[in-house]
């Protein structure tokens, strides 16, 4: 069974976007995973489709209204759905790689993306939104952050990036940041590949790769050697 994502937002049009291309895309095409994206605003009841108000307690902006986003949760995400149920939203907790590995082993993943100033909060607690962050920074909604997370763990899914060593020894699959990577020409601009690389001796590769990684992490990233 193929990887089943649903993406709830009031900007459908926005995807698959870069979703649909490269080795993603491929993965799609060859049906190693699906993509759903629905309007919010289909589940409004009134003639202007109306999706937010106005904050209670006052404030600027606008909230999104729970008794609609309650309706597309429920239309999308019906009773005995296994799916994570997700927020991309700039309070979650932080993306990993560890997350998206487990995401990648789930049956799909559905996908709430928040505009204006958030979400009702009582929607978030009554279906069990698990808010999600990809960055401590704020976009102007989740469409963006929710195509990160896709990319993340699409690439993951067996066939999608072919070998499964691809993705061995990148960046924080083993705790560290992935060494440097070069290839030919054997000299640029006075550069040249590091000698160790072109030895032919893989023990001597592997510990320098290792060696590379753990100097790389110290530098930019000590937070993930603690």
């Amino acid at each position: 069974m193929s990887f089943s994502a649903s993406v709830i937002t009031l900007f459908p049009e926005l995807f698959p976007g870069p979703l649909g291309a490269s080795v993603i895309g491929r993965g799609m095409a060859e049906g190693r995973w699906s993509l759903a994206a629905t309007q919010l605003r289909d589940f409004a009841t009134d003639r202007h489709r109306t999706v937010d108000d106005t904050p209670s307690g006052g404030g600027a902006g606008m909230v999104l209204k729970p008794d609609i986003l309650a309706k597309a949760i429920d239309a999308v995400s019906p009773p005995g759905d296994s799916r994570p149920r997700l927020l991309m939203s700039p309070r979650g907790t932080p993306l990993t790689q560890a997350r998206v590995r487990a995401l990648a082993a789930e049956p799909g993943v559905v996908i709430v993306c928040g505009r204006f100033e958030g979400i009702d909060q009582r929607v978030i607690e009554a279906r069990g939104l698990e808010e999600v962050s990809i960055g401590d920074y704020v976009l102007a909604g989740g469409e963006v952050a929710a195509m990160v997370l896709l990319e993340a763990v699409v690439r993951l899914l067996p066939g999608v990036l072919g070998a499964a060593e691809s993705h061995a020894d990148e960046s924080f699959e083993n705790g560290l940041l992935e060494y440097p990577q070069y290839t030919r020409p054997q000299q640029f601009e006075g550069r040249e590949i590091p000698e160790v690389l072109t030895s032919g001796d893989h023990g001597k590769v592997a510990k320098w790769r290792r060696a590379e990684s753990e100097k790389l992490t110290r530098a930019r990233r000590p937070d993930l050697l603690r």
